[in-house]
């Protein structure tokens, strides 16, 4: 079984390493400010999945403090990718989204940008927008979250979108051919059962998709999750059952794909549970995803490319 990470699908490309930028631009999402839900999806608390998240800081001084840093840090650092995270990015009036991402691709280091939202909040005038980067930035990502394809599940967590605008958000989207996407999963959400998730790798198979996110459900601090765990309402998988979950979803993922994630964690200070999700764990869990690959495919060796 192999696969291509995306941090050696970048090194290849540019031969080097190119650096991550996390930015919060000061977005909220439609499903917290009254728009189609209040509250947010019942697993979110946006600091604990970025510490970066809520800062005051602008998007230049981010973007200079973090570039400062890693080429500190990374003597043969080659770029930066900056990477519009905290909640929705797409989520404002075309002209303020302009300006942002305007802001961030001036510098001559940032090869492009990658922008972390939901599918049902990318009118065409913003896709059309982000194509306009393609011109001179060779990397243009749109992260969309989907969790998963149980549309169930997805009432449950108060995602407050469906399926169906998913698949169209990846249409209308590819409709500019040069804008990548990543899709994002969630692996033990309340609800969901193994079928929901071989269903939800069936879908981003069947799409044109770039790239993938997949990691595990974690309960932080100061979320719906937070209640329901604490009450009993919600059975969290192991480490094994959690690795053997995502070398099953591979059998149906496409070849070519870029791995973007395969685990997540959340400072040891916000994280509930499983206490395997924290950061000091994180080489532990990928060790036991390689594994369950291994015992799949006995006599196939698993190569990260």
């Amino acid at each position: 079984m192999y696969y291509t990470s995306f941090n050696s699908y970048l090194k290849n490309r540019y031969k080097g390493r190119i650096q991550k930028i996390s930015i919060d631009a000061g977005f909220t999402c439609p499903n917290r400010d009254g728009t189609k839900a209040s509250g947010g999806c019942t697993f979110c608390n946006n600091v604990a999945f970025s510490p970066y998240a809520m800062t005051k800081k602008t998007v230049q001084n981010q973007i200079e403090k973090s570039i400062e840093f890693y080429k500190k840090r990374y003597k043969s650092i080659k770029g930066f990718l900056a990477y519009f995270q905290a909640y929705t990015n797409t989520y404002a009036p075309v002209d303020k989204l302009k300006d942002l991402y305007d802001k961030a691709l001036e510098y001559e280091e940032i090869i492009g940008i990658s922008i972390g939202t939901r599918p049902d909040t990318v009118p065409d005038e913003v896709l059309d927008l982000i194509a306009t980067y393609t011109v001179e930035k060779p990397e243009i990502w749109i992260e969309y979250g989907l969790q998963t394809a149980n549309p169930k599940t997805l009432r449950n967590i108060n995602r407050a979108h469906g399926v169906a605008e998913f698949i169209d958000a990846v249409l209308r989207t590819k409709k500019r051919p040069h804008i990548k996407i990543c899709a994002h999963l969630i692996v033990g959400l309340p609800g969901d059962e193994y079928e929901d998730y071989i269903e939800s790798a069936k879908l981003i198979a069947s799409l044109p998709i770039d790239g993938i996110k997949i990691h595990p459900l974690h309960i932080v601090k100061h979320t719906v999750m937070e209640k329901q765990y604490k009450n009993g309402e919600i059975n969290l998988l192991s480490m094994e059952e959690y690795a053997k979950i995502v070398a099953d979803m591979f059998e149906y993922l496409p070849k070519d794909i870029i791995v973007h994630r395969l685990t997540g964690e959340a400072p040891e200070e916000e994280l509930i549970a499983p206490s395997w999700c924290s950061p000091k764990k994180k080489q532990g869990v990928l060790k036991q995803i390689q594994d369950a690959f291994k015992a799949k495919r006995a006599t196939q060796k698993l190569v990260i490319v």
